[in-house]
């Protein structure tokens, strides 16, 4: 726990070391603590670190308040429903990553320590130590609620932690399943029990489906291959989405009757793929897929079936079916884009690839390239690039989007004198690739003379 000092400037407290038995500051804290389930405490983001104070002011960093309410609840006959109610309160407070490693250690040592042999990792690939349960374990000696509270954390893993959190997740359950095999077993079937029923599980004439917040999947098998049974699988994954509970990243597994996928060489032939360009046939349908397209793009979250180079933000499938279906819908494409994550996702370029194949390089297809170089890192053109671009209309349309480059550019961006320098390079390696390096001079001498002021402007 941090331990308030008071300033002898101006009477304010602060933070210096961990808490210790000092009465007045532990008063301090569980007034804190007592505030935060009344809805007074207050929370402070733009302190670092961030802290959480109480109505008379007093600082506290939240990890720290967490750790003082764990340490006083009771071991046998934990208060799961309190800890729970606690816990969502600080994390809507504070945020998930401002608790998530001190309910770690708690799950580690009142569940993993007290229950379990610890043995050692066999390589340094294995994120967790293998576990098995101590011999001489009573089963009174479990407390079931603490059990279920491990299955609460575990969760929240999933549902409100990044991609890679899932880790943790399969973990804490594969402790609990250890001892109650039927609670795990009642979470992969019902999940955390927060979605309502009628969302864990469907069944129409046209369609069946489930979704299960604790494992973040979703599971639809389409009867039809029909407008009306579409539009029955795109609401359903729209209400799907818009429940708190329902985690960020997450699968979807799709199974339909025509097996039709999108007409983008490389992309993986998932589900999710087909589901999208089945349902992008029916132009009444579009404005569903849209929205399910911006309730899904989200950045830094990723289809937890889809790993590796392919690996794609949720609505990927949605965007990249109306990308290509017409211009209309080139705002829903760059909002894509610029929500991409540029270190990992790639699939992008895949898209890219075929879009200005098909719409050529125009004033108004120009923000979707400068979108998609920014999109990832080493955008590759295409081979045919070169070819769709030589012509004065597009050329001109190049050299415009250059005079305005640096309305395309982050904010924090805009105050770099190189960035839109760098920014340029990127956009016309994106066209020509390596030819495009020293001025231009290969791609210039090649062109013909009608054409070669140009491009002296667009590379110089």
């Amino acid at each position: 726990m941090s331990l308030p000092k008071r300033d002898g400037v101006n009477g304010r407290y602060y933070l210096i070391h961990r808490l210790d038995t000092d009465p007045e500051v532990l008063a301090e804290a569980d007034l804190c603590i007592q505030d935060i389930l009344l809805g007074t405490a207050r929370e402070n983001h733009s302190a670092y670190p961030m802290v959480v104070r109480n109505h008379k002011g007093t600082p506290f960093i939240p990890s720290h308040l967490l750790e003082r309410y764990l340490s006083g609840l009771p071991l046998k006959g934990f208060p799961y429903e309190d800890a729970v109610a606690f816990c969502d309160t600080m994390r809507r407070l504070v945020g998930w990553e401002e608790i998530r490693f001190e309910l770690e250690k708690y799950i580690e040592k009142q569940v993993q320590e007290r229950y379990f042999i610890v043995g050692e990792r066999e390589d340094g690939f294995t994120v967790f130590p293998p576990c098995t349960v101590c011999p001489e374990l009573r089963s009174e000696d479990v407390d079931d609620n603490m059990l279920r509270f491990a299955c609460y954390v575990a969760v929240c893993h999933t549902v409100y932690g990044q991609s890679f959190e899932s880790l943790t997740t399969e973990h804490i359950l594969g402790l609990v399943s250890q001892i109650r095999p039927d609670m795990v077993k009642d979470l992969k079937a019902n999940g955390s029990g927060k979605l309502p029923p009628e969302i864990r599980k469907r069944k129409t004439e046209r369609m069946t489906a489930s979704a299960n917040d604790a494992f973040a999947t979703i599971r639809i098998t389409a009867k039809e291959d029909t407008q009306e049974c579409y539009e029955k699988v795109l609401d359903y994954l729209c209400e799907v989405l818009e429940q708190e509970a329902f985690p960020d990243s997450y699968s979807v597994e799709f199974r339909g009757v025509e097996k039709i996928y999108l007409p983008i060489p490389g992309l993986p032939k998932k589900g999710i793929n087909q589901l999208f360009a089945c349902a992008v046939r029916y132009p009444k349908l579009h404005t569903k897929i849209e929205r399910y397209a911006r309730l899904a793009m989200k950045e830094f979250e990723f289809y937890n079936n889809i790993s590796g180079e392919q690996c794609a933000m949720p609505g990927t499938f949605a965007v990249f079916a109306l990308g290509l279906e017409g211009l209309e819908w080139q705002q829903l494409v760059c909002d894509y884009l610029e929500l991409c994550d540029d270190e990992h996702s790639s699939v992008q370029e895949k898209f890219l690839h075929v879009f200005f194949k098909k719409f050529g390089f125009t004033d108004q297809t120009m923000p979707v390239l400068i979108s998609g170089v920014q999109s990832m890192q080493g955008f590759k053109p295409a081979k045919e690039f070169r070819t769709l671009i030589a012509n004065e209309e597009s050329l001109n349309a190049l050299l415009k989007i250059k005079e305005h480059l640096k309305d395309y550019l982050p904010e924090e961006a805009k105050r770099s004198k190189n960035a839109t320098v760098y920014l340029w390079r990127d956009v016309i390696w994106g066209i020509w690739g390596k030819d495009s390096e020293n001025g231009g001079k290969k791609i210039m001498k090649a062109a013909p003379a009608h054409l070669r002021e140009i491009y002296e402007q667009i590379f110089h």
